[in-house]
């Protein structure tokens, strides 16, 4: 294939890629909604209805990862070895959808308890299978700006939640002899099925098998992953079903990244109470909930342009950390103040911290490029071990005194724990970078061999040239 023709058939299938992936945003949308709707309904009398003090409240926030930290592993093991993971996805769409609407019937703390459980169980296979997808199919230049655009389902879910659940619950309220909590699952939970069903048929699978490319395309497609890292984006075929997991549990970049996703994630834990955070300022819960989108809008538009120098600029570090650094501004504020205009800018402050989580979670895929059946296991298991700071988040801010003072004290550590983490991974890969460049040097002069290579960390045996990313 001449270069013409070359960057006309690449053009093309970023093209229809980009637009197909796309269906990925909608589909963190409504992840997000179904998972922390019980933040709006909580407003509307959810709590009351099913007569939950604040601790039983704050379980059933937490058992949901329970489940999700359970299950990533095995789901991204799974999908990485099968040939159609859009099927996958759409099926565990569903199920979460209907598991969504039964929290709508539930009665008790018991009935709500075991339903977030499997919320969590289903839900698990999404995140992490959409950013192996992804990885599969773009190179480290364009996957910081892709993963930015996923997350922003998740971000636009923030601000869509609040403006859904403004209406919902105004107008809702005794149709049918249902309180107006109870027809936000049933809204949110059907939704989310119908939307599945389009999944299936939209949502990409394998570079050499996607249907609705041509030949060319797919070609193309695998080559690209090939010049970006010097090998086939392919395992070898007599690797084992658990060889991925053995390699990451060898690897220590997998664990420190485990522990400096948690600390970031307890930090962003403000997340789920929101709208609980936006009520301190005094007014009632329908312009609460409207006031609480705008920051997240916001957010977005923040992470698109950080994601989008980060791919531009090639450089992780600085672009997680400025992000974060933003965010304990925010928090400084609201633990200073009283005052209602500062804190409420101080949220728009703490919602933009996201455009760091982004960048991070392209560095996790960047970091971790070959073979495939290891990159599977080590986005699940940093992902997976990050959900303890959501489920250590949901009882952080169960400290409600002088407007959460206490709880915005323990998220501003986290931040400063994950700055920390993300310097000494920078320094890591730093290291790898200089061996790297000297066992080009050694490789070329005769002083050593590939085959000599064969203990050391996966990126040294790769293409001459490849370097990681800080």
């Amino acid at each position: 294939m001449d270069p013409a023709r070359r960057a006309q058939v690449e053009k093309s299938l970023k093209r229809k890629l980009d637009l197909r992936c796309s269906l990925f945003i909608l589909i963190y949308i409504m992840n997000y909604l179904d998972r922390n709707n019980i933040g709006a309904a909580r407003l509307k009398g959810l709590q009351k209805d099913l007569n939950l003090n604040d601790t039983q409240y704050a379980t059933c926030l937490s058992i949901l990862y329970v489940g999700y930290i359970l299950m990533q592993v095995p789901s991204n093991m799974f999908i990485n070895r099968i040939q159609r993971p859009s099927l996958y996805i759409a099926c565990a769409m569903t199920v979460w959808g209907l598991i969504s609407t039964l929290s709508g019937i539930a009665k008790d703390f018991k009935d709500l308890v075991v339903i977030r459980f499997f919320l969590g169980f289903v839900e698990a296979a999404f995140l992490p299978g959409a950013l192996l997808i992804l990885s599969k199919w773009y190179t480290r230049r364009e996957l910081t700006t892709r993963n930015a655009l996923l997350f922003c389902g998740n971000l636009i879910s923030n601000a869509f939640s609040s403006l859904v659940a403004a209406g919902v619950l105004s107008n809702m309220q005794g149709v049918l002899g249902h309180a107006a909590w109870r027809w936000l699952f049933f809204i949110e939970g059907a939704a989310t099925m119908f939307i599945a069903i389009s999944a299936a048929f939209i949502l990409p699978d394998l570079p050499t098998n996607a249907r609705g490319f041509t030949e060319e395309e797919k070609q193309v497609a695998q080559l690209r992953m090939l010049e970006d890292v010097g090998e086939a984006d392919t395992d070898s075929s007599g690797q084992g079903a658990f060889d991925g997991l053995i390699m990451c549990g060898k690897d220590i970049k997998v664990y420190l990244m485990m522990l400096t996703l948690t600390a970031y994630v307890v930090g962003l834990s403000f997340n789920a109470f929101f709208p609980t955070l936006t009520g301190t300022l005094g007014f009632a819960y329908v312009p609460t909930l409207l006031m609480s989108a705008p920051p997240w809008v916001f957010a977005c538009l923040i992470s698109l342009v950080i994601s989008w120098n980060a791919d531009r600029t090639q450089e992780k570090f600085f672009h997680i950390i400025s992000p974060i650094i933003m965010g304990v501004i925010g928090f400084v504020i609201s633990m200073s103040t009283l005052n209602t205009a500062a804190r409420y800018f101080a949220l728009f402050l703490q919602a933009g911290s996201y455009a760091g989580f982004i960048v991070f979670y392209s560095w996790i895929s960047s970091s971790f490029p070959r073979p495939p059946a290891k990159r599977a296991v080590a986005i699940a298991m940093v992902n997976a071990f990050s959900q303890l700071g959501n489920v250590a988040g949901s009882y952080v801010w169960a400290l409600p005194e002088n407007g959460y003072r206490k709880s915005y004290g323990i998220v501003l550590s986290m931040f400063g724990v994950t700055i920390f983490g993300c310097f000494l991974f920078r320094m890591i890969l730093q290291n790898l970078n200089k061996k790297l460049e000297a066992t080009e040097v050694a490789v070329d002069s005769e002083k050593t061999t590939q085959t000599e290579l064969e203990d050391l960390d996966e990126a040294l045996r790769m293409r001459k040239g490849f370097r990681y990313l800080v």
